[in-house]
């Protein structure tokens, strides 16, 4: 098929790389024109567009180009395009490579490879198609440098010197290149050769760039010189001095059994966050939720433990510590790790999670698929030989985690979340709560200094007591104490003895207990803030469920009036406390929650609104009066 050069290549270029998708006329003018587009561009791109229309329909070629408001749409089957066959091949490539099946991947890569016959788009003249073709040029090296990697686990060393070479001579300034060149020439026992072109890719990189090759290369020069065993293929013995040469390959370049990889691995992650060294207390759990991950019993599935708790409470040191505990010994193949943000308005999307996860397990950019489908199960099949530990702090949900569980049993998955996350099928919960007097003065000590709480023994315990336990709110003050070597600790305790400061007392560099609840408020919907705050009113230790309804100042939007708490219960702002001789729940808050709340309240919602709410309960403990009397006395 011959379509005329210039414009209408660009215009069908345009179409078919959005193949099945709407083009808008005023994108195509831009594509052809940049920002000074002709007063006649419309009826140009028209024009355009019908000649390429007449030439396909000349050619025979089954496409059609519809007219669709406002602009064009090229419709195709997927298999004719050989970017969508390429894309879809180096899928199932990555799929192969993640069980194991190395000479399979490695085949398919090449074949999506050999489909290219020469760089995107070559000759049309449009500066926007230009950057997207490069993108695209970009995903057919990372699948070159994919199974170049791949079949030099295969031991076929000798066999890609050339190749590699060439493609260094192509892409001087591709550095894995040159690093898959200089361990191929290495392992080909051309030693020299390889420290060769690790000094001529430093040369280039000072002269064009001024810069020094990567880590990466660095690394690699430094362990040809010291001749690192690691350099080796699994179980084979280096050639040199001394040394047995490689076995030979097969006749397709799959190396002898005893030398194929149990399956194709990347750089093993280490991902878990520091962990703390002061950590106290919760003995207990902490063994509970080692022993839930680290079993072994041939009936478990994949281990997953769920740490629930409210804001403050510890959750992300915890987590730290049980995985710390059990990185090497149970889980040596890496470590997996993401913040989630589900306290906040804006969590993460699983999907860009597995990307992250892809990454850091060795999956190069461009070859990381854009659904979340095909994510996962790229995802799950690379964890399939490994034991990698994944932790997911502050997850929002269950339909957040789902997608990034792995599916292998050598797997364990640690989450927390404020939360329960109970639809989580298989997991063992652990509920943190606050601290009891001993850790907590434990804590106290470990950061102030044991000597400093001992010479103030009743201040420490008053300082423990004012902040409910809570162990956010006793780092805080326990920080602001060790900064202050000079107060004593009395001093603390009288400024947190004003309930209406407390919340800024409790407050140290990037440390705020006001901005850690602040995190679940603002993920409430707004009902639910609002009843938070009203409920802050009540004066005793404990409230009966139907007061959130006076409070609110409505009928019961359920049968059980008690629901409407629910909410608040589930991300722990608020407490079960207990029940009462007819069986009725009682609810109470923290007394750090409790401040928050009335703080919010106070900034919130208007006087009018606030009285409104005591006159309604007073009104509903009035009634209750009344109907006891008449049940009493009759009348």
């Amino acid at each position: 098929m011959h379509l005329a050069a210039g414009r209408q290549q660009a215009v069908l270029a345009a179409l078919l790389l959005e193949n099945g998708r709407l083009q808008s006329r005023d994108r195509l003018i831009r594509l052809l024109w940049d920002e000074q587009p002709p007063d006649t561009a419309r009826t140009q791109v028209q024009i355009c567009v019908s000649r390429v229309r007449k030439t396909l329909a000349a050619a025979g070629v089954e496409a059609a180009i519809v007219t669709r408001a406002p602009g064009y749409v090229l419709q195709i089957g997927d298999s004719a395009l050989d970017l969508d066959v390429f894309r879809r091949t180096v899928v199932e490539a990555n799929t192969l490579a993640g069980q194991g099946k190395t000479a399979e991947a490695a085949g398919s890569l090449r074949a999506a490879v050999a489909l290219w016959q020469g760089p995107c788009l070559y000759g049309i003249a449009s500066d926007t198609l230009a950057r997207v073709a490069q993108h695209i040029d970009e995903e057919r090296l990372a699948a070159t440098e994919s199974f170049i990697e791949l079949e030099l686990e295969m031991g076929r060393h000798r066999q890609l010197t050339a190749e590699i070479a060439r493609l260094v001579s192509d892409h001087p300034l591709r550095e894995r290149f040159r690093g898959q060149l200089m361990l191929a020439l290495y392992r080909s026992g051309r030693q020299a050769e390889a420290l060769e072109v690790y000094r001529e890719a430093r040369t280039l990189l000072q002269d064009e760039l001024g810069l020094q090759p990567g880590a990466e290369l660095r690394g690699l020069e430094q362990s040809i010189l010291v001749e690192d065993p690691s350099l080796w293929l699994p179980h084979t013995p280096a050639s040199g001095p001394g040394r047995t040469s490689l076995p030979a390959a097969d006749p397709d370049g799959t190396p002898p059994p005893e030398d194929r990889p149990a399956a194709v691995r990347g750089p093993a992650p280490r991902q878990l966050p520091v962990d703390t060294a002061d950590f106290v207390g919760h003995k207990h759990l902490v063994a509970e939720a080692e022993a839930a991950l680290s079993d072994t019993s041939p009936h478990r599935s994949t281990g997953i433990v769920v740490v629930a708790g409210r804001s403050g409470i510890g959750k992300s040191t915890f987590a730290a510590r049980v995985a710390h505990r059990l990185a090497d010994s149970h889980f040596p193949d890496g470590q997996l790790y993401c913040r989630l943000r589900g306290g906040s308005a804006d969590p993460i999307d699983p999907r860009e999670v597995l990307g992250r996860f892809l990454r850091a397990l060795g999956l190069p950019g461009p070859a990381i698929p854009d659904s979340l489908e095909e994510r996962g199960e790229i995802y799950r099949s690379m964890l399939a030989a490994r034991r990698i530990l994944v932790v997911m702090d502050d997850a929002a949900s269950e339909e957040q985690v789902f997608p990034l569980l792995p599916g292998s049993r050598s797997c364990g998955v640690l989450v927390t979340s404020r939360a329960r996350l109970t639809a989580l099928p298989g997991a063992h919960r652990v509920a943190l709560d606050i601290l009891d007097e001993k850790d907590s003065l434990a804590l106290l000590g470990n950061v102030v200094g044991v000597d400093r709480v001992q010479r103030e023994p009743e201040a420490a315990r008053e300082l423990v007591a004012a902040v409910g336990g809570l162990p956010l709110a006793l780092r805080i003050v326990a920080a602001r104490l060790a900064a202050r070597p000079f107060w004593p600790l009395a001093s603390m305790v009288r400024r947190l003895a004003d309930e209406s400061r407390r919340l800024d007392e409790l407050t140290y560099g990037e440390m705020t207990v006001r901005a850690s609840l602040s995190l679940t408020y603002d993920g409430l919907a707004e009902p639910d803030r609002r009843l938070l705050r009203l409920l802050s009113l009540t004066k005793g230790s404990t409230f009966p469920g139907w007061m959130a309804d006076a409070l609110l100042g409505g009928m019961p939007a359920t049968p059980y009036p008690s629901d409407v708490l629910e909410p608040l219960i589930d991300v722990q702002m608020l407490d079960v406390a207990g029940a009462d001789a007819d069986g009725e729940l009682r609810y109470a808050f923290h007394d750090i929650i409790r401040l928050f709340s009335r703080d919010r309240l106070a900034a919130e919602t208007d006087e009018a609104e606030r009285a409104a709410a005591v006159r309604r309960v007073g009104g509903a403990w009035l009634s209750l009066i009344t109907e006891a009397q008449r049940r009493i006395l009759g009348t």
